[in-house]
Formats: structure tokens, sequence, C-alpha cells
């Protein structure tokens, strides 16, 4: 079993889009699906599962489906990076769309790819009264998604947290006979990396990020 310091495994976990078509050992993809299992939830009531899509035919249409919402996404993306950026920050942006591209003509050769689901009926939504889009039920979703992706990480494996396929989630229900009540709420592509992969990130500083005690007080 993989070993890696978990400060190491985040400050690295890049999102890894260009993944070769090798087979996973099913005994690696246990190890990180049990990963997943090990997140906290509210009530400890893990209203999620992960359907693990390794069937040729059914990545190929997911890969379709994923395709057809990228082309939307990186259309609007591209116009709306703004002409007054530093050249550095706009090649960076261009990269990661080109990766993007990547994933989406290759979606279908991926290994495996985990669809997250989750269950309403099994959470707490408390902030679902509020005037503002809901998020609290991704609180009981997300961080099985996130123990997924430090998981691959400690194998060597390349993943990406994408969101796409949810705007076609009558599709993607169907394909993966999904029952009532659940739903989707993210597919992770894994796989095994084409070239480096994984590597230092670029992230805001947290002086810029975190608050001490009032807004704006900077830590």
């Amino acid at each position: 079993m993989a070993e890696m310091g978990i400060y190491e495994a985040m400050r690295t976990l890049r999102a890894v889009r260009r993944l070769r078509p090798d087979p996973i050992p099913d005994d690696v993809l246990r190890r990180v699906m049990e990963a997943a299992t090990w997140a906290p939830t509210g009530g400890n009531r893990q209203p999620w599962r992960i359907v693990l899509v390794k069937d040729r035919a059914k990545k190929q249409r997911l890969g379709e489906l994923y395709t057809r919402s990228w082309k939307a996404y990186v259309g609007h993306y591209h116009a709306a990076i703004p002409s007054t950026v530093p050249a550095e920050v706009r090649e960076r942006t261009l990269r990661t769309l080109k990766a993007g591209d990547y994933l989406a003509a290759h979606f279908g050769e991926t290994p495996a790819v985990a669809v997250f689901c989750f269950n309403p009926n099994h959470m707490a939504i408390t902030d679902s009264a509020q005037k503002r889009p809901s998020v609290v039920g991704g609180g009981s979703v997300y961080t099985a998604v996130e123990n997924l992706l430090l998981a691959c990480r400690a194998e060597g494996l390349g993943c990406v947290l994408t969101t796409l396929l949810c705007e076609s989630e009558p599709e993607v229900r169907e394909l993966l006979a999904i029952p009532d009540p659940w739903y989707t709420a993210a597919a992770v592509p894994i796989g095994y990396p084409v070239g480096r992969g994984h590597g230092p990130l670029i992230r805001e500083p947290v002086e810029k990020l975190v608050f001490l005690d009032s807004w704006n007080n900077r830590l």
C-alpha cells in the first residue's frame, strides 16, 4: 500500500486531466474506494454512493455527454479571459483549457470513472430556507470525493473532480440505472497520468483567504 504524508498529498494534488488508458489493478481501485468511505458526513449517514464505471460502452457514452457540455463551457471560458491579464496567467489558463480538451476527447478511454451520487432524504440541509443557492448538502458528499482524490494521489493515480455530467443527469441516471431518490454530484475520471501528473500547486496565500474574528481582518 502506498504511503505519503497527508500534507505532501494535499500540497501536490493537482487536477490531472491527461490520463493513460492503462488498466488499474483492482486492489488499488478498492483502496481508493475504501478511502472515500472514511469521510465524515452529517450524522454519519453517508448519504452518498459511487457507481464505479469500467464498462467500455458506458464510459464512451459518458464521454459523449461530457464532451457536449465541455464544448459549450469552454467557448464561454475562452471569451471570458480578460485581455488585461498578465501573459503568464493567460498562458496557464490556456494550458488548463487544453488539458480539458484532452480529457473531453479521451474521456471514454479513462480506465475508471467514479460517479458520486447522493440521496437528499438522508441529509440535514440546514441552509435550504436561505435566499441563496443551497450548498450544505454537499458537505456530506464532497468530503468523500476529497478522500478519494487524496487516495488516488497517494497511489500515483491521476484524477480530477468534474461536475459537467450533472448537466446530463437524466441520461446518466438512465445509463447507470441510478434509482430514485439518488442524484449525481460529481464524476471523477481516474487513471495513471500522461507525463508528470501531480506536482506543486498554484493557490492564493492563506493571508488572502483567511480572516481573524471579522471579515477583512487578515490573519
